[in-house]
């Protein structure tokens, strides 16, 4: 099967120079992904289009197109029968035999492109080519603006060649035509959405996970990450870097009012994501943010937490709504893992503040000691993406108690104004106080005899810090979960 590709109409209106190197970066892009198929997969092309030779009869061909069809960069994908030119009547017969079963009771138009010298106009073999099409299907018709069926026919110097079928492929430019950028992953829909239009603009993109849920929040990340590079972006290298960032998340807390809680959080991450950008050669950053979807993302809390960068910070979901960003991840394949990841909302503040004042905030963060922020950074680890899925810790499955025994102690990991507002009732247990960001500090302290069982309203946050915990070794955790 001989497959022909041409760029995005993005690609074809730039100047020459320009042109040529970003088709000399989809090919390299179709060569290398095609490689993982079969090493006798035939890429070549010119400066407009992109020729790919499959193998018959090995079974390649719905692999090709489908791995063809996820390239950033691809306009259409046509698989076309490729022949000797000898004469108009040879290219009618042909084009008879590729679409007569295809054409009852439809519309259809025949487009010709002819290269080299020849006797015939393009216009000439289209009205050759219709008419006896006509002729061998009585019940069809010609439609020349909107045809149900376009027959394409390419003559080239002493070769012809028909497309049988034709694929609309991603679109974009190919990637690594455009610069680096660091895309700032939680794995929900947003940002996975968001990684996604990256790399379908050609923005070669590493990605950056701020843990703050501890082991099940980054297994699930490292699977969306993968999943993304594999299926969109595998044709060149990314690294995922995970920065450790539950102390700066307790650090928060104590220091700063906690109705600037989400701001400064993502001030912290942006301080942090900026260097860690100049690092790794990218030139902006990019988040999920859409305007006004949370109190941190109002237009003037974006303002005042792109402040904390010097880099350009990227949001190509800022005008979209929820639906269209689901809609989206339903599409690319990464709605199961969004809707499956572990909700991480600990430092949500009660009254966020919706319009926070730069000199307000920045007056705060003073009070943080700015080591906790370094630490964070200098602990941070990197993996190659294609490794995630080898490198991967699976979470152990933490028991879930019902009925506490009465030797077993309760731990509440609530935020304090939570415990506040919704207190927890026991008769015959001990109840410990521990927020969820003092655990990793307080859980050693405390006597090894006994059996732990976290507590939090919705179980979300206590089952991910049980899971950290008890990977960390301590086996006497588990988690309290009550009849509703």
């Amino acid at each position: 099967m001989k497959l022909l590709i041409r760029p995005a109409p993005e690609v074809a209106i730039k100047s020459k120079p320009v042109r040529r190197q970003q088709m000399r970066h989809l090919r390299q892009n179709v060569r290398k992904l095609m490689a993982r198929l079969a090493h006798d997969i035939v890429v070549d092309g010119t400066w407009d289009r992109v020729d790919v030779d499959v193998p018959e009869g090995r079974g390649l061909s719905g692999l090709v197109v489908d791995e063809l069809l996820r390239i950033p960069g691809i306009s259409t994908i046509q698989e076309i029968a490729a022949f000797p030119f000898a004469s108009l009547d040879d290219i009618a017969e042909k084009t008879v035999a590729a679409f007569a079963g295809r054409l009852d009771g439809k519309s259809f138009a025949v487009r010709v492109k002819r290269h080299g010298a020849h006797n015939f106009r393009s216009i000439d073999l289209e009205r050759f080519v219709g008419g006896v099409l006509m002729h061998n299907v009585s019940s069809a018709r010609v439609d020349l603006r909107s045809p149900e069926v376009e027959v394409r026919i390419e003559v080239r110097d002493d070769q012809f060649h028909i497309a049988h079928r034709r694929h609309r492929g991603l679109g974009g430019y190919p990637l690594g035509s455009v610069e680096n950028v660091l895309t700032l992953m939680s794995g929900g829909y947003d940002s996975s959405v968001a990684a996604y239009l990256m790399l379908r603009r050609g923005l070669r993109s590493h990605f950056l996970f701020f843990n703050l849920g501890g082991v099940a929040h980054e297994v699930g990340v490292r699977q969306v990450v993968h999943y993304l590079w594999d299926r969109y972006g595998a044709s060149h290298g990314a690294k995922f870097i995970s920065v450790p960032f539950d102390s700066v998340v307790e650090e928060i807390m104590r220091t700063v009012g906690h109705r600037h809680w989400g701001v400064v959080l993502k001030r912290q991450m942006l301080k942090a994501a900026s260097e860690i950008a100049r690092n790794n050669n990218a030139a902006a950053l990019v988040t999920g943010d859409a305007a006004g979807q949370v109190s941190s993302q109002t237009l003037t809390n974006l303002n005042v937490v792109d402040r904390a960068s010097d880099e350009v910070v990227l949001r190509p979901l800022i005008a979209m709504d929820k639906e269209t960003i689901i809609g989206i991840a339903r599409d690319i394949g990464t709605e199961p893992y969004a809707r499956n990841m572990p909700e991480y909302c600990g430092v949500i503040s009660q009254k966020p503040a919706t319009r926070a004042k730069l000199s307000r905030v920045e007056e705060e963060e003073t009070a943080m000691d700015p080591m906790v922020l370094r630490r964070a950074i200098d602990a941070r680890e990197d993996t190659a993406v294609s490794e995630l899925l080898e490198t991967i810790t699976t979470p152990e499955d933490v028991g879930l108690v019902k009925t506490p025994s009465v030797s077993d102690v309760i731990i509440d990991v609530r935020h304090p104004t939570e415990g506040e507002q919704s207190p927890l009732h026991l008769t015959g247990n001990e109840i410990l106080y521990i927020p969820f960001y003092e655990l990793n500090r307080k859980v050693p302290e405390l006597p090894a005899n006994r059996q732990y069982l976290l507590y939090c309203d919705r179980g979300t946050m206590s089952r991910m810090h049980a899971v950290h915990l008890k990977a960390e070794g301590h086996e006497n955790i588990k988690v309290y979960a009550p009849a509703s």
